[in-house]
């Protein structure tokens, strides 16, 4: 899963010219689902979302409160588009992004597992798959992208390295045979 959270001042969704979603003071959270996300990185993403400590203590110091200390609100608005890749030409690549029916039950479970780890009523959502308006007033500005993944490290080993032309094998004359561990991982950090 990928996020980013805005901390707000205010923000709303407006669907249709309906307003479905509004929130005070706390953040606004654009979620997006990738291929190979589970309910681990569900439960990650709203961890985090809860925890990050996006504003000053009341004491003065700096990043020392999350959207539960203030007893701030949370707008959750699904955007798949936060997984395109731009590397080839100018249309944005959308094949990082998990289909509908199966990216929404898990975007589901994200906003519900929020509403659980905190108040209900103080989580809101917008309209899955719908051209959502979205309006904000960012605080700071204050702009926080997390991944669920970010705390991967891929190592590439060569236990025994080939020569090149001009330098001498060290393992005089044995075959060289490469070593892959980066099975498993997910395809961004092996790019």
């Amino acid at each position: 899963m990928k996020a980013i959270l805005q901390r707000v001042t205010s923000a709303s969704v407006t669907v249709d010219k309906q307003l479905i979603s509004t929130i005070n003071t706390g953040i606004l959270v654009f979620a997006a689902v990738a291929p190979g996300d589970t309910k681990k990185e569900v439960e990650q993403m709203a961890s985090k979302v809860l925890r990050l400590k996006m504003w000053d203590g009341e004491d003065g110091g700096r990043w020392k409160q999350s959207v539960q200390d203030i007893r701030g609100e949370v707008l959750c608005v699904s955007q798949f588009t936060l997984l395109a890749s731009t590397k080839k030409g100018n249309k944005p690549d959308f094949h990082g992004a998990m289909s509908g029916e199966q990216a929404k039950e898990l975007y589901d479970q994200f906003v519900n597992k929020v509403r659980d780890l905190y108040l209900q009523d103080r989580v809101k959502n917008g309209v899955f798959q719908a051209a959502m308006s979205v309006a904000m007033v960012n605080d700071g500005p204050v702009g926080v992208d997390y991944r669920s993944d970010e705390g991967a490290v891929t190592l590439e080993i060569n236990t025994n390295p080939k020569a090149t032309a001009d330098e001498p094998s060290s393992s005089q004359g044995a075959e060289s045979e490469d070593c892959d561990f980066s099975r498993g991982l997910p395809p961004s950090l092996l790019e």
